[in-house]
């Protein structure tokens, strides 16, 4: 099968896939509402009490409380994924998320809301996904085969990013009506996602091997440590992302910078999502043949100037393409990080090593709004994405000369390159 297939086409010839697609899809878009939500509501509540600068750092704050759990119990959850069924772990996990939901409507319906409820239940569903990150990253493989996972890899990217352009947008108009009704409408997306993945019948419980879960845990931990393009690629999203994460501040923005309240909150949440889809979009059309590498970090530099032409707009549409250049930047990092993980790594090895590049990513983005929350309490939040974007250009230059290998890859397929991902070596290894 060729790129310029339909994609309808592609979802028809791997049934399993395309269940697992739509599933996904509810879920991705429950997700963004939720997240909307959240940051929306736990804002205006420390509005009522609280300065701007101190109710941005309560958003923050949600980070952190995601970022803590999932931390504490990622590598374990690697080693149940390649351990036990990854669909049924997949399901799961959206069940507890389906019943941190709920919670959050009742915190929503009580007459006297707080927002220490919210930051326990955000605890809760950091613990979630845990595991659904690494499950859900290695089930794939296991529903299309290898020939036809780079188009897999671009449709489940396109169908997050479609997700984050329509999640925001629809959260930020029922948060308009109000929070309880947004968590409500993203318990029924997370319930249908759950009903969909329950018709998948491909076995997806991985081959299991020998060894205690410590061993299995230091054999992951081995692959990434040892393996500079690996390693160079999630480590540099993870600091660049996590200087650069503005998105926590948006709340901010939309409401005391920009003034263009929930519905504009809504939009500024789905720029990033727009321009990550049209560059998921070219590259499933025109794949990077040459110099990803080199690439990937030039994306990675634009993400940090976009940044800062965010930080510094007055205006909307400025701000809105900003976000969107901004979105497209990180596809690109997105697209090379999961070529690598996804085709290259052995699949009784995916769930530790997806769990590890999960926890790569979950810091960026958890530990980037915690970070964001933190340094708009000193700077404010003009500052803070200030801040963030030239520590985005520092970390690109920095981790060029770091990780050589990583800036000089040219092809993502190329077989030197799969020889070298692949290679057994000593944890004491080097990595620079």
């Amino acid at each position: 099968m060729t790129d310029s297939q339909p994609k309808t086409v592609f979802l028809l010839r791997h049934p399993d896939f395309g269940l697992f697609w739509l599933g996904m899809l509810f879920v991705n878009i429950a997700v963004q509402i939720e997240a909307v939500t959240i940051g929306w509501q736990i804002y205006a509540l420390g509005r009522t009490t609280l300065s701007i600068d101190r109710s941005a750092f309560l958003v923050g704050m949600v980070g952190l409380c995601q970022f803590l759990p999932l931390f504490l119990l990622t590598l374990y959850a690697g080693t149940v994924v390649d351990r036990h069924d990854r669909r049924k772990i997949v399901m799961a996990s959206l069940g507890v998320e389906f019943f941190c939901v709920l919670g959050l409507v009742a915190v929503a319906l009580h007459p006297s809301p707080s927002v220490a409820p919210i930051f326990a239940i955000a605890a809760i569903f950091g613990g979630a996904r845990a595991f659904l990150s690494p499950a859900g990253s290695a089930v794939v493989p296991m529903l299309v085969p290898r020939e036809d996972m780079p188009q897999a890899i671009s449709l489940k990217s396109l169908s997050w990013q479609g997700a984050v352009i329509g999640g925001p947008w629809i959260g930020g108009l029922l948060c308009a009506i109000s929070p309880a009704a947004a968590y409500e409408v993203a318990a029924v997306l997370y319930a249908l996602g759950v009903i969909t993945l329950t018709f998948i019948r491909r076995s997806t419980r991985p081959e299991r091997r020998p060894g205690s879960r410590i061993e299995q845990v230091r054999e992951g931990l081995v692959y990434v440590w040892t393996n500079k393009i690996i390693l160079g690629a999630i480590s540099l999203d993870l600091f660049a992302v996590l200087l650069g994460g503005a998105t926590a501040l948006l709340p901010a923005f939309a409401s005391d910078i920009l003034h263009v309240g929930a519905d504009g909150f809504g939009l500024l949440r789905s720029g990033p999502a727009l321009g990550a889809a049209l560059m998921a979009l070219i590259l499933s059309r025109w794949p990077l043949k040459q110099r990803a590498g080199a690439r990937m970090f030039a994306a990675v530099g634009a993400f940090g100037f976009a940044t800062l032409v965010f930080a510094l707009s007055k205006s909307m549409p400025l701000s809105i393409l900003a976000l969107a250049v901004l979105g497209a930047a990180d596809m690109i990092s997105v697209y090379v990080r999961q070529t690598l993980v996804q085709i290259v790594t052995p699949d009784h090895m995916r769930g530790r090593v997806s769990a590890v590049s999960g926890l790569f990513i979950s810091g960026s983005n958890e530990l980037g709004e915690f970070e964001s929350g933190v340094v708009a309490r000193v700077l404010g939040p003009v500052g803070a994405a200030v801040f963030g974007g030239i520590g985005t250009l520092i970390v690109t230059g920095t981790w060029a000369r770091l990780f050589p290998a990583l800036y000089n890859a040219d092809r993502l397929d190329a077989p030197e390159m799969v020889e070298e991902t692949c290679a057994p070596q000593s944890l004491t290894a080097s990595a620079s």
